[in-house]
């Protein structure tokens, strides 16, 4: 084969990579994965399929053919579906789901990037260019899109939340305070896993409200509103922050961890649950993450070992290691300097 032929194969294949992100966003905007599981092994046709999920039966065909090309959906005879392994990550259902995943990444995440130029330019958010407002204010002015945000995080963090409790003991630990915890799965599912651990759940007041504290841990978690800006619940002996530091430039992650800092009981330590970027050129998730918050967010960014050192060195900490996991998510440790 010519190589250049190959080279031109691969780089249109990166190419049109939108291409397949809109496809996986309008599968997952019409719950295709949902359809076809609830209608069994032998599948549905295309048309069977558009009339369940408000489609026109010719064009939903041509995307299921496309997406079948790359593994998601598979044609068993002709216009027939079926589902394989990796389209039951569009399901609802699924304990491992990527749906509501795939409805923000195809939405304003998607319109986002269309900025990415802006971005590069200037430095500045391709959100708020695009949208005239920061993305964390414009999901609370558009609540069915903070929603889908929310169950996005939610998909997003379980393999996340495996890995951690895969790869981390708290065993020595008695109280432990998550940080921006949203609505408190993960902390939740650390508590299950160590039955001497109380839990504080800290997040902003809108946020919490929902959350109940569930039978089997009554006496264990405690829910706390508040806003980590001005100050943190003190008291824990670990504190935990899971994907909040990237979402901030350097001057508000320092306000954060002095809060944290200024909290922790003595011989404490924080765990902080990010994408650390490796040296070298080498594919990492993380390098593609930190454009993602150059775009989406307001300063954030993933961060190299020796940017974490420093960061948390200003803070008041002292970096004390960095633990990778089964997922792209490492621990990175610190410890009262």
């Amino acid at each position: 084969m010519d190589p250049s032929a190959d080279l031109t194969s691969r780089f249109l294949q990166l190419a049109c990579g939108n291409w397949i992100t809109q496809m996986l966003h309008v599968a997952a905007e019409l719950a295709i994965a949902d359809h076809l599981a609830a209608a069994g092994p032998d599948g549905l046709t295309a048309e069977e399929l558009a009339g369940r999920c408000g489609a026109e039966g010719e064009s939903l065909f041509r995307l299921l053919r496309g997406l079948a090309s790359l593994g998601l959906f598979a044609e068993t005879e002709p216009r027939r579906f079926v589902l394989t392994p990796l389209a039951e990550l569009l399901r609802s259902d699924h304990p491992g789901s990527q749906r509501q995943f795939m409805r923000m990444l195809g939405g304003e995440h998607y319109d986002a990037w269309s900025d990415l130029l802006h971005s590069v330019r200037t430095g500045e958010s391709a959100f708020r260019h695009h949208y005239g407002e920061p993305v964390f204010a414009w999901y609370g002015h558009n609540p069915e899109r903070g929603a889908i945000f929310d169950g996005a995080m939610t998909d997003f963090s379980r393999v996340e939340t495996e890995a951690l409790l895969a790869t981390w003991d708290f065993s020595a630990d008695r109280h432990l305070i998550d940080v921006g915890g949203g609505r408190g799965a993960l902390l939740q599912a650390v508590l299950r896993h160590h039955g001497h651990l109380r839990g504080t759940l800290f997040d902003q007041p809108a946020v919490v409200a929902p959350v109940a504290v569930p039978p089997e841990l009554e006496g264990r978690f405690t829910i706390a509103g508040g806003d980590f800006f001005a100050s943190v619940p003190a008291g824990g002996d670990t504190y935990l922050l899971k994907h909040i530091l990237h979402d901030w430039g350097d001057d508000a992650c320092l306000t954060i961890l002095g809060h944290i800092r200024a909290g922790l009981a003595p011989g404490g330590r924080l765990l902080i649950l990010e994408q650390v970027i490796p040296p070298g050129n080498a594919p990492a998730p993380g390098k593609l993450l930190d454009l993602n918050m150059l775009v989406m967010t307001e300063g954030g960014r993933e961060r190299t070992p020796s940017e974490y050192a420093q960061l948390l060195e200003r803070a008041g900490l002292r970096l004390a290691g960095i633990h990778p996991t089964p997922s792209p998510v490492a621990v990175v440790e610190a410890v009262a300097a």
